[in-house]
């Protein structure tokens, strides 16, 4: 194709928008970002002068080394914050963390919070091989590596995207009902279902990043922890559930990474304790994971 006639590069463009997309929502994990990549690298197509013999290739190695820039300037801005920022600016004011763990997504959206977790060069890695079948070899030269380094690290990707539970599958069956259910109930406003679900004696903490000035640090008892829930459900948004250090938990994520997460202990059934990770040093330390296939 002749990138410097216009209509046949639109048409041959639009023609692979969708996949370019998908590709670029899944390494970014932003709608907005992801439009940007795939706007740049047409914008790319049509200012090209020579003549590209495999568009597909060109156009997913573009798209694909637009996104890693992205994902490493993420990076960087990251340390920044983290390094000169107090604690609370990753949440921001008025932010409570039983309103961001109200919401189960779907597994696409499990996905990209998995996702999130990456490096900038094995999500590139994985997203390509794992998710869009590109193999080794043309990914290489988009990270600068080899084919067998970046083999490794979509392995290594791969490794952290399916960690396995830390449970027996009985007991992740159990642990997984019980924290979708709080969630359900909490989003509809259920009290009942709520009190059914928490063992009268549960105790919420929180870490005091996740907390407007004044809210509680520990709440105790069904009914306190779960007023609490519902008085705040309407700011309820975003959370997936994942597996959280090899057990099912809740995240709640920006482009950027983790915000909050919530893990569960569940006993007989009923949840006895939950706490909401916020602090960046708590949160870097968890280990997010998909949730295994049911059989």
């Amino acid at each position: 194709m002749r990138a410097n006639r216009p209509e046949v590069a639109a048409r041959a463009f639009e023609q692979r928008r969708d996949r370019l997309r998908g590709i670029a929502y899944r390494m970014v994990g932003s709608t907005t970002e992801a439009e940007d990549a795939v706007q740049e690298a047409w914008l790319r197509l049509a200012g090209a002068e020579a003549e590209i013999a495999d568009l597909d290739g060109w156009l997913t190695t573009v798209v694909s080394r637009i996104c890693l820039d992205m994902l490493r300037a993420r990076t960087r801005r990251a340390e920044v914050v983290s390094a000169d920022a107090p604690a609370r600016a990753a949440s921001g004011p008025g932010v409570d963390p039983e309103a961001e763990a109200l919401r189960a997504d779907s597994v696409e959206r499990a996905l990209l919070v998995v996702l999130g977790t990456l490096g900038p060069e094995e999500r590139v890695a994985f997203v390509l091989h794992d998710l869009f079948a590109v193999p080794f070899a043309e990914i290489a030269p988009m990270l600068g590596r080899t084919a067998a380094t970046t083999k490794k690290l979509a392995s290594r990707a791969r490794l952290r995207v399916h960690a396995p539970a830390r449970i027996e599958p009985t007991e992740l069956a159990a642990h997984q009902a019980a924290v979708t259910a709080f969630v359900r109930a909490a989003r509809e406003g259920d009290l009942g279902g709520l009190l059914a679900v928490l063992a009268p004696e549960v105790v919420r903490t929180a870490d005091p990043a996740a907390l407007s000035p004044g809210m509680a640090l520990v709440v105790r008892g069904a009914r306190a922890v779960a007023g609490g829930a519902l008085a705040l459900r309407r700011r309820s948004r975003d959370a997936v559930l994942v597996l959280v250090d090899g057990r099912p938990g809740l995240v709640v994520a920006r482009a950027g990474g983790p915000v909050f997460a919530v893990t569960f202990v569940v006993r007989a059934g009923r949840i006895v304790a939950y706490d909401v990770v916020a602090s960046p040093e708590r949160l870097g330390a968890l280990t997010l994971s998909l949730l295994p296939e049911r059989p």
